[in-house]
């Protein structure tokens, strides 16, 4: 572990009330707070007939409590100061706010009410059923966001391969009463994570969620699906480009190749010195974007490739994708490796300058299994064998996914 990365891990703290609730923190001297109130409740967790219902309950806990209606929980922080979002992950529920650190318990006091006390309201949730309605309309009318959650589907089988969001068929399904049903079952103490990143006292905070989370315990059931690789292409009248995806699945996080899976991704794609950047775009011209990323936890990982691009160059970009891969393994380099190891420890480093990014850091880390193995990351990095990357990339010419959005 590198020294710059023992400081921010000496900084750091992770206990397991009484009451069940994880508190992870991490001391930081500008008067700034980052804090997030997360349930280990997400996609992967959703039956296919109610997909959409965590992200649905997000919605609804900023629309009012017993003691504040929506304006005045959003006023609360906002003119504190403040910022105030939420967000749904296969993995986690989470909300969060970021405040100078002097008004910490004003965060800890609107968190815990919208947490503890949602109304549920009818009316207002079947208005922010039609908000949802047009979200879920915004990401097909976006040629970037529909490939990015196609390409998904193309990956798994059952409630991983469909839309966080959910569709039109299963949040009609959703009533008043499932929502509830659901909500009591997955919001209990044990189920919580408490992140807290900035200038604040870790005992104060461990104190006040002691106090105010009681509760019985219960276990969230995560749901059945399989790695599949597919290929599709889809055509649709009114775009001018073609978006497409070239993804594929690599070891989960529980496993030690799972870091050169971000090895082989960054390599790829990751950067305007990548790979695929410089033979994609500066080489020939044919796209604007070319990015890639990896999306690896304990119950699934993938690493994928993404391209803009003219409708007659989709197979020829596909093409390129394929034969840089086999390169990689065949020709990668040792200095080409640790160019990119040191490429993505930097950007791990920038990473945690900012307290919500650490934030959501350390809760993602918790939810695969332990918030300090975040401070590894770097140590793991370094450790990636040639090998190792070589191998993934051998296998991702074999077994992988694809899908373009195509002009008519």
């Amino acid at each position: 572990m590198k020294s710059e990365n023992s400081l921010l891990f000496k900084r750091f703290k992770r206990k397991i009330l009484n009451n069940g609730v994880t508190v992870l923190f991490e001391k930081r001297e500008l008067p700034i707070v980052s804090v997030a109130f997360a349930v280990k409740n997400g996609g992967i967790n959703e039956k296919t007939s109610e997909k959409g219902i965590s992200h649905f309950i997000e919605h609804l806990l900023y629309k009012g409590t017993k003691k504040r209606n929506a304006k005045q929980i959003a006023e609360t922080i906002e003119k504190n100061g403040g910022d105030l979002n939420g967000f749904t992950s296969e993995l986690l529920t989470a909300y969060w706010c970021k405040m100078p650190s002097k008004k910490l318990d004003i965060a800890l006091d609107v968190l815990t009410d919208m947490i503890k006390n949602p109304l549920f309201d009818e009316k207002e949730m079947e208005k922010e059923r039609k908000v949802i309605f047009e979200e879920i309309k915004m990401h097909k009318d976006n040629p970037m966001m529909h490939v990015f959650e196609k390409i998904q589907e193309n990956l798994f089988t059952g409630t991983m391969g469909m839309n966080l969001a959910g569709t039109f068929e299963t949040m009609k399904k959703i009533t008043r009463e499932k929502l509830i049903k659901k909500f009591e079952e997955v919001y209990t103490p044990n189920n919580l994570i408490i992140s807290v990143v900035g200038d604040a006292d870790f005992n104060k905070i461990a104190k006040f969620i002691e106090e105010n989370f009681k509760g019985e315990k219960s276990k969230i059931k995560k749901q059945k699906f399989s790695e599949i690789s597919s290929k599709k292409i889809e055509k649709r009248k009114g775009i001018d480009q073609a978006n497409l995806v070239f993804a594929y699945h690599v070891p989960k996080s529980n496993s030690k190749k799972s870091p050169a899976a971000a090895v082989l991704s960054v390599l790829m794609a990751g950067g305007m010195s990548s790979r695929l950047f410089s033979e994609i775009r500066e080489k020939r011209n044919l796209a604007y974007a070319v990015k890639g990323g990896y999306d690896i936890n304990k119950d699934f990982a993938f690493n994928y490739v993404y391209v803009g691009t003219n409708k007659k160059n989709v197979n020829k970009v596909k093409e390129i994708i394929l034969k840089e891969f086999e390169k990689v393994s065949i020709d990668l380099t040792k200095k080409e490796l640790n160019e990119v190891k040191n490429q993505i420890i930097g950007n791990y480093q920038i990473s945690v300058e900012d307290s919500q990014n650490q934030m959501v850091n350390l809760l993602s880390h918790e939810a695969n299994g332990n918030a300090k193995e975040f401070y590894n990351f770097p140590k793991k990095i370094s450790r990636v064998k040639m090998s190792e990357v070589k191998e993934l990339a051998k296998k991702a010419t074999k077994k992988y996914s694809f899908f373009a959005l195509i002009p008519e």
